[in-house]
């Protein structure tokens, strides 16, 4: 009995596990199939999102974009000045370095550093006594030897007459006309001495060969100079005129040279060296005589007046060399020029409103204009800004600015209105007030 009864338990139970079996695989699967579903999901959402987000800023961006407002310039006949823009360094016409042309000491400076001289001033004294000495001697000696001579001279005439009388010997006169001869060489020579003290008493006046500028002093009263001493007293550099050097490459050559030639001179500003303001104002007369090898460039050489004097030696300037101006040539901005895989071209807006791309020839350039020399017309229109998304046959709007500054004037008047409405306003609410006040002195006079 108690083998049939744990029989029929085992059976039960078996039979119960084997009915519970299906429903926890089947929530198994479901929640399998559930987790498969969130990841398609999450992955169809990050892929065709974002998709149709771009398609659909791409699709307004298109409808918005479909007129394209661009900036206009109209070709135009005019002038085009062909100016070549260089490097160059101010030069001095003149730049002398002063030096002592005697031994001494220096005895005084008349001038101050950085001082603005005149040709012929003084500059510096050397101590001129002992040199003033000297052409004391020589002038004592000189006039000793023209006192013999008149004296030889005389003996040489008395000579003369006696041998025509036949009073004294040949050999006599003859010795006395060699006396006066010789002492004649001599007075030359003490004339000569004469002169070379002369100029060492003026050369101890140390003064201003050319009109200039006085640099640094090098030395003061007291020191001992010499003769060609190196590095001078001190440095005169003329200011006024003043010349800049500069280079041409010569692929311009030809151009600059045969320009200079027709005219005799060209016109030249000097830039600074940022290259954003102009400095001074000259003429170009000089071409040098060969091409440096090492660069392949000329040297011209301006001269500018310089008579505000903004222009200093050695300072690194940029040239303008104005070479010739074009006259009634095809001119647009130079922004309007782009470059493409055939070369340069502009885009054109034709009269239904949309662009074209039209190639162009150009010739001289500047940093604002541009000649066309093929490919455009008098008043054809060029787009000169918002090119970057054109393409050809693409629409495009000019926008109105002048109706803007038009509406923005309006707006100030306006308000300027307004605010003189608002003034006179508070003055006429203001006047009945002064005139009811008991207390203004208008009422206290009737009272």
């Amino acid at each position: 009995m108690d083998q049939q009864t744990a029989g029929s338990n085992d059976r039960l139970t078996n039979s119960t596990a084997q009915s519970s079996s299906p429903p926890a695989r089947s929530r198994r699967r479901w929640i399998l199939w559930g987790i498969v579903l969130l990841v398609a999901l999450l992955i169809l959402f990050a892929v065709f999102r974002p998709h149709g987000a771009t398609h659909k800023h791409a699709r307004g961006a298109a409808a918005d974009g479909s007129v394209q407002p661009v900036a206009v310039a109209t070709a135009h006949i005019g002038d085009m000045p062909v100016i070549f823009q260089e490097i160059g360094t101010v030069v001095p016409v003149t730049n002398v370095t002063i030096t002592p042309r005697v031994n001494g000491h220096i005895a005084a400076v008349y001038y101050q550093e950085g001082q603005h001289v005149h040709k012929g001033d003084e500059l510096e004294l050397i101590d001129p006594r002992p040199y003033e000495a000297t052409l004391e001697q020589y002038r004592g000696t000189l006039a000793a030897d023209i006192a013999q001579l008149e004296k030889a001279r005389v003996d040489n005439a008395r000579y003369q007459r006696l041998i025509k009388q036949n009073s004294t010997s040949a050999m006599t006169a003859r010795d006395q006309e060699f006396t006066v001869q010789q002492l004649e060489g001599q007075v030359e020579y003490d004339r000569a001495n004469v002169r070379n003290a002369e100029l060492n008493v003026m050369y101890c006046h140390i003064v201003a060969p050319v009109e200039g500028r006085v640099g640094i002093r090098v030395l003061d009263v007291g020191n001992y100079v010499t003769a060609g001493q190196s590095g001078g007293l001190t440095i005169l550099t003329q200011m006024q005129p003043i010349s800049v050097i500069f280079t041409v490459p010569q692929n311009q050559l030809g151009e600059v040279a045969t320009h200079l030639r027709e005219s005799g001179e060209l016109t030249v500003e000097a830039w600074n060296s940022d290259n954003t303001q102009k400095l001074a104002t000259g003429t170009v007369k000089a071409l040098d005589s060969q091409i440096d090898t090492s660069t392949g460039t000329v040297r011209m050489r301006g001269i500018f007046p310089n008579e505000d004097e903004r222009l200093f030696p050695n300072q690194f300037v940029n040239p303008h060399l104005l070479v010739t101006t074009l006259h009634n040539v095809l001119l647009v901005p130079g922004n309007a020029l782009q470059t493409g895989p055939d070369g340069r071209f502009v885009y054109r807006v034709k009269s239904d409103m949309t662009v074209e791309t039209v190639p162009v020839t150009v010739g001289a350039t500047d940093s604002t204009n541009a000649v066309i020399q093929k490919g455009l017309n008098d008043g054809d229109r060029v787009v000169t800004d918002g090119v970057s998304h054109l393409r050809p046959g693409q629409k495009v709007s000019i926008p109105d600015t002048s109706s803007a500054a038009k509406q923005t004037s309006e707006a100030e008047q306006q308000t300027a209105g307004q605010h003189r409405r608002h003034h006179n306003g508070q003055q006429s609410s203001d006047a009945p007030q002064k005139t009811n006040d008991p207390s203004s002195p208008a009422d206290t006079g009737n009272h």
